[in-house]
């Protein structure tokens, strides 16, 4: 399984409600959270659509708002 990223920032609390529904999910161990505040690209490219879920290796990206059933989909998708 690839790895993902989770982009976000402190004190985002729909960032907080992605990150419990990664954590309950199938790549609970194959996530890092990246805070966009860290980098000046991250923020620029992210700074109003975060939380966004993004596949390393096919570069593809999930977007909030997503539920459950939809981050499985883009997991089943993006392995």
């Amino acid at each position: 399984m690839s790895g993902y990223y989770l982009f976000s920032t402190a004190g985002c609390h729909l960032c907080e409600q992605a990150e419990r529904l990664l954590e309950q999910s199938a790549i609970a161990d194959a996530y890092q959270k990246k805070d966009i505040a860290d980098t000046p690209e991250w923020l620029e490219r992210y700074g109003i659509r975060i939380p966004v879920l993004y596949h390393l290796s096919s570069g593809q990206e999930l977007s909030w708002p997503f539920d459950e059933s939809t981050l499985q989909r883009f997991i089943a998708e993006h392995p």
